[in-house]
């Protein structure tokens, strides 16, 4: 059992009124030398026994669309009881695909093939969201139906881009500026989808807002160009992705419901001339929903990789949203147990090392050395190599 530093002591102990609810509990867990990121957390009607969350991770090996069976394998793998894991980028439907091999949940088949997956976590006591995602431009004529043009908020390309696998180039097609009439179709488009979730047996979904992808592409000033009610101010601008909250909390409830945001990032060229009153607004305006949880990516994420150094901090906007609020980007043990202890999150979604370390939380327990990941197997299609194959503790000599 790693034991609690005196760093940690001395904010788990604070007088700042400003700590949150379960202060107690961190205080409970120092007394019992328990790493703030292994103690439990009240999620609204979701017991966690830890904070340590599964971050979305796309991993290209649902061929064509539907989802497999080795997935069954590798979501039940990294599940333990009362553990919080979000799946995989999922299309809400054939417009939003955009790259080869994502899992969609806009079919009856889909929803079908997420069942048993779905069952495995549950299992074992996990409990599982459903990334809902529309790619956006961040696509090619080669994924739309009938190889129309791919939907955006602009009809600015997107220059091709190296992929995280440093190997692969990814080729896009300009995109066409959705028109103010079919904005809502879109918008229905992820409420279905929501509802399909629930009926695959997810306890929840979180929307992606992030990464350039298309929600980000109308929230950000870098992109969105539009003159209607969806472009110019930031109320506009982030006017789709309220719509999109809102018609999924209509549909299945807010306590079901999760948005994650990445408002310092220029992923996929989608970067904003001022990302914290972006995220502030967003978080604020989230309040008004009542959603379960706002998931946001660290400033020092600006690209897909590595973390630069950023003068910014999310904590402004841990502060303005109400709900439980999750941070990712490129925490190891030591980052994400101080963000914990320090208040600045109540959960810590971790991506990379929850890939190469399907036993990640106990890893933290222990404070056992941690296995390496590969990024040439990322998206490999091979149901095996880089998926389910990354040892356990006890298969490691």
């Amino acid at each position: 059992m790693v034991h609690i530093t005196s760093r940690w002591v001395s904010v788990l102990f604070s007088k700042d009124k400003s700590l949150n609810q379960d202060h107690a509990v961190l205080q409970m867990a120092f007394k019992e030398g328990q790493l703030p990121l292994l103690t439990p957390y009240k999620m609204r009607q979701f017991e966690l026994s830890h904070r340590v969350v599964l971050a979305p991770l796309t991993r290209q090996r649902s061929y064509g669309n539907i989802p497999q069976p080795h997935a069954i394998l590798y979501y039940s793998q990294r599940t333990t009881k009362g553990g919080f894991l979000i799946s995989e980028a999922t299309c809400v439907s054939e417009t939003a695909r955009g790259y080869l091999d994502t899992p969609g949940i806009w079919t009856k088949e889909q929803v079908e093939a997420w069942k048993p997956i779905v069952d495995a976590v549950h299992a074992k006591g996990g409990i599982f969201f459903c990334q809902l995602w529309h790619a956006g431009r961040v696509s090619n004529t080669g994924f739309q139906p009938n190889g129309q043009a791919p939907i955006s908020s602009t009809d600015k390309g997107l220059s091709n881009q190296v992929q995280s696998n440093d190997i692969d180039v990814a080729q896009f097609t300009p995109p066409r500026k959705l028109t103010t009439q079919e904005i809502p179709l879109v918008v229905d488009d992820f409420r279905v989808a929501a509802r399909n979730a629930i009926e695959a047996g997810f306890d929840g979904v979180e929307i992606h807002g992030a990464h350039g992808y298309l929600v980000d592409q109308f929230m950000k000033d870098e992109v969105n160009d539009r003159t209607d009610e969806y472009g110019g101010s930031l109320e506009n601008r982030c006017r789709f992705a309220l719509e999109i909250v809102d018609g999924i909390v209509k549909e299945i409830g807010a306590d079901r419901v999760g948005l994650r945001l990445s408002p310092f990032a220029n992923y996929m060229e989608s970067g904003d001339s001022n990302p914290k009153a972006l995220g502030l607004y967003m978080a604020e305006s989230l309040n008004k929903y009542k959603i379960l949880y706002c998931h946001m990516v660290e400033p020092r994420m600006k690209t897909a990789g590595e973390k630069f150094y950023s003068p910014h901090s999310l904590v402004p906007m841990r502060k303005a949203f109400k709900g439980t609020f999750i941070s990712a980007g490129g925490y190891d043990m030591e980052d994400g147990n101080n963000a914990v202890a320090e208040n600045r999150t109540d959960l810590v979604a971790y991506g990379r090392l929850f890939l190469a370390n399907p036993d990640l939380p106990k890893r933290f327990e222990l404070n056992a050395p941690l296995n390496k990941y590969n990024r040439e197997t990322f998206y490999t299609p091979d149901p095996v190599l880089g998926y389910t194959d990354y040892p356990f503790l006890e298969t490691t000599s």
